[in-house]
Parts: structure tokens; sequence; C-alpha cells
């Protein structure tokens, strides 16, 4: 029987509770199980992952790796934990606390890109591993000198990540989707005179955005536009003359 999935999350602290019956060294161990979950979810989708290929995989039997996890739920949030704990965590550049939280986006939109599957993991127990609170301790540094509380803090933060992981959502590949510049190119002329004088409004707007973005839909000119909305909100609530000088972590 594995551990509590607590335990298992900081299975590596020197605090941490051993569990299980006594018996002979097992064939993996629970962090080669995460990497090989981790691999296949990044290469086949998390569609893919089951216990039963898992195990195929290290060449254990399914039981034996119920040994490691409880639950495929379980093993989604070791998952993430780990991807978490692993993501680089970069200094921060400048002083300027809009310089750092676009750092922070950025390195979030690169983290999902990355494992793409980290979009369908929404189990809150990921908050509760080592690996996601060292990230979210460096995050959180993107916030130093504004001048807000931590409750505020925690919540800028939040509405960062929220914001930046529905963008990450917007921006995913769809494989059986159309290209959009090449569907623009080609059928614009036709809509507009499907529109006609029906719709206005949207012929206009839909019109100028189009001869600008050459697309009816530019997932990276709305990351854009609303990383920017998203600053200004938060511009909002940072004291105004706070101390913004000084190093960050």
């Amino acid at each position: 029987m594995a551990r509590e999935l607590l335990d298992l999350l900081w299975r590596d602290h020197p605090a941490a509770r051993q569990g299980g019956a006594r018996g002979p060294r097992a064939k993996v161990t629970t962090s080669q199980a995460v990497d090989a979950a981790i691999t296949l979810a990044d290469t086949e989708g998390l569609e893919q992952l089951t216990v039963r290929r898992l195990a195929a995989e290290l060449g254990i039997s399914g039981m034996a790796l119920y040994t490691h996890v409880g639950s495929r739920d379980d093993l989604l949030v070791l998952m993430a934990d780990a991807v978490h704990g692993s993501a680089p965590r970069r200094p921060y550049l400048g002083s300027d606390w809009r310089t750092r939280v676009r750092q922070l986006t950025d390195a979030d939109l690169a983290l999902y890109g990355g494992h793409e599957w980290l979009l369908d993991v929404s189990d809150q127990r990921v908050s509760l591993g080592p690996g996601t609170i060292a990230k979210y301790d460096h995050d959180l540094h993107a916030f130093d000198h504004t001048g807000v509380s931590d409750v505020d803090r925690d919540a800028a933060l939040t509405f960062v990540a929220d914001f930046t992981r529905a963008a990450a959502r917007a921006r995913r590949p769809d494989p059986h989707a159309a290209d959009m510049a090449e569907v623009w190119s080609a059928w614009r002329a036709r809509l507009a005179s499907y529109v006609g004088n029906d719709f206005p409004l949207a012929r206009r707007v839909g019109a100028a955005a189009g001869a600008v973005l050459n697309t009816s839909y530019s997932p990276e000119a709305s990351w854009e536009f609303g990383r920017e909305r998203v600053l200004d909100a938060l511009a909002m609530l940072f004291r105004a003359g706070s101390d913004d000088s000084g190093p960050s972590l």
C-alpha cells in the first residue's frame, strides 16, 4: 500500500514518514515512476497515461505500481508538483514590478508549452507539494516592493496565474483546427459579402482587426493585450509611491 499523498509529495524531505511493509527492494522508486509518467504525458498526452500503461513502461505490475502511488489522481498531483519543482527559477531582472510580472508570466507560459497536460490537472492538492511551494515562494517575489499586504500579494499572484493559465489554454494547438491566417486570407472578402449591412459594427471592427492581425483571432495579440490590462489592474492595487527599488530574488 502506498503512503499518503502528503508523505509521497515530501518523500525526499529529512522528516518524511516512511511507509509500507519491509520486504525486497522495489524495482523502481516513486520518483522514477513519476518521471516516467511525465515523459509519457509529454510525448503522448494525458489520455494515454493509465496505471496499466505506466506499469508496462516501467516493467512492473500494476499492483507493484500501486505501492508507489495510491491512485491515478494522486499520480497526477505528484507529476505536477515534480514539474513545478524542476522548472527554472531565474532571478528577476530589474526593480520594476511590471518587468518582474512579465518575466513570471513568460516563464509560466513556457512551462505550459512544455507540459500541456498541466492544463488538465486542477487538483488543488498540488499546492501542498514541495515543488509547488518552492515555485510559489519564487513567484511571490515578483511583487516585492509594491507595498501590498500578504493577503493581497497572494491574490495578485493568483490573478496573474489564472490569466496565464487561460491564455495558455487559448494558445493550445488543436491538430484538427485550420490555419486561421490562411482561412482569413481566402475567405474575408466573401465573408464581407455575407455579413453585408446586417452587422455593421462587427463588420467594421472585424475588418480593422483582421487587417492588422491578418486573421480573425490571434492568441499572441490577445496575450499581449490581456497581460497589459492585467498589469494596469494591479497598478491600481499597489500603493502610489511605494518603494519599488532594490533587489528581488
